[in-house]
């Protein structure tokens, strides 16, 4: 009996992905545990192994294939002595569709037309990679002003939706006229293809301007502000709409509040320098090399988790129903990586040594910017540390990553005249700006918390011991 493979939900929110590379093809034999694909999510690319034995008798789901919904059908399995060809063309009816609307399903087990060759390999206007377009069932269409239906893929119709074109406009390169991928961006580039402005509302229908204001103007009522071949448009990816998507209901649902503190980093540089210049020598390829080398944002790190472990009430996320006490201080890092920004995580960093610490934000960073971070080394956390210091920034005020309740904005270090028992002295102080949700943590909590954070920053040898 043919075993159907789909996508898998990788992450407990993932609700689609991208498939970017099968790594098996049709007529390969696979066991479990065996690597057949690399799917895209919002924030990483993770590799998918086969959970059955067989033969590959059908790839469903093209490599290249983006939005594909969790539980839709992306290839079928030929069991051990089956026909191939009779599994193909027989499989697909057992695909389960309780997370994807049975319509989707249906155009996951239509058989796929031959694509353009625009549309199997169009760049994209950030000059990537071509990827391919899945063909849809050839029912797919959308309406036209006109009322005559316009036949077009799935990504063409999102890209003209996001780019506010008018798909009856647009001339298709695809099977019998079909709108693709290439038709959209080459409507985009040369600026024709805009859809109408909207119709003013009818009379009677009050709020309904309200309620356009309150998500703000149209993608086609932003574009006419700019003159036409002023701008190229960049399509959100995965990445970019999950941090809008996080950042807007933080903004929009946490009650925050901001406190400021400024430490002095005079004896945490000389405890630094000096604990750099000790640091034991490992033999690798490339020769002697130190085993670690501690920046000023391990310290950090290490300041924020030990001052949530001295201040445990401060070491909590909202719910509707109660406040979640963590026992650990799990300390997320953010870490700009091309066009996006991730924060994975330090688990239970009150226990771990400078050293360790350092190490580990360095593989997670460098797996941050390959995309190859599992979703729990980026998911949950307990507080957040933003550091722009190194861009020269003096301070700056982070949103909250929810569902933490803290998060600590780390400017740059910069000499400033302080006074010492009476006398104008020189010394590097550095601005700490933390955001708190008042929900869980109170103001004099939050200072709390800021002012053992503070403690810690001034007396590096405290996190030593």
């Amino acid at each position: 009996m043919p075993i159907n493979i789909t996508m898998p939900a990788l992450s407990p929110t993932m609700e689609e992905g991208n498939l970017a590379k099968w790594l098996v093809k049709e007529g390969d034999k696979v066991a479990p545990g065996d690597v057949i694909a690399e799917i895209e999510t919002d924030k990483a690319t993770m590799e998918v192994e086969a959970v059955d034995e067989g033969t590959v008798a059908k790839i469903v789901v093209p490599a290249g294939t983006e939005a594909v919904k969790v539980n839709a059908l992306i290839a079928i399995l030929a069991e051990e002595g089956e026909d191939v060809s009779a599994a193909a063309s027989a499989g697909g009816g057992d695909a389960p569709t309780s997370e994807a609307p049975k319509a989707q399903a249906r155009q996951a087990q239509a058989p796929k037309a031959e694509a353009a060759p625009s549309e199997k390999a169009s760049e994209s206007p950030r000059g990537d990679k071509p990827v391919a377009d899945a063909a849809p069932a050839p029912s797919t269409s959308a309406p036209a002003a006109d009322g005559k239906r316009v036949f077009s893929s799935p990504l063409a119709r999102r890209l003209a939706k996001e780019a506010g074109l008018d798909l009856s406009a647009v001339t298709g390169s695809g099977p019998h006229g079909r709108v693709v991928k290439a038709d959209i961006e080459k409507a985009v580039a040369s600026g024709t293809g805009k859809a109408a402005p909207a119709a003013a509302p009818q009379a009677g229908a009050t709020g309904a301007p309200a309620r356009a204001m309150a998500k703000g103007p149209s993608d086609d009522a932003v574009l006419r502000l700019f003159e036409e071949g002023s701008y190229e448009l960049l399509p959100h990816d995965g990445m970019r709409k999950t941090i809008a998507s996080r950042l807007t209901e933080s903004s929009q649902t946490v009650p925050s509040y901001t406190i400021s503190m400024d430490c002095e980093l005079d004896a945490l540089m000389a405890l630094r320098a000096e604990i750099n210049k000790s640091a034991p020598v490992k033999k690798t390829e490339k020769g002697d090399v130190p085993a670690f080398k501690l920046s000023v944002n391990d310290f950090i790190i290490k300041a924020m988790a030990l001052a949530l472990r001295d201040v445990p009430m401060a070491n909590a996320s909202w719910t509707s129903t109660a406040r979640v006490l963590h026992k650990h201080s799990d300390v997320g890092v953010a870490v700009a990586i091309p066009d996006g920004l991730i924060t994975p995580i330090v688990r239970k960093a009150e226990t771990k040594t400078l050293s360790a610490i350092s190490n580990e934000v360095k593989d997670l960073a460098r797996r941050a910017r390959d995309k190859k971070l599992k979703p729990e080394e980026y998911q949950g956390g307990t507080t957040s540390v933003s550091n722009l210091g190194m861009f020269g920034v003096s301070n700056f005020t982070s949103i909250i990553n929810l569902p933490q309740a803290s998060i600590v904005s780390i400017g740059a270090g910069v000499e400033k005249p302080i006074v010492k028992n009476g006398e104008i002295k020189v010394g590097t102080v550095m601005t700490a700006t933390f955001a708190f949700d008042h929900r869980v943590i109170d103001g004099a909590l939050g200072a709390e918390l800021a002012s053992a954070f503070k403690r810690y920053i001034e007396n590096p040898m405290a996190m030593l011991v």
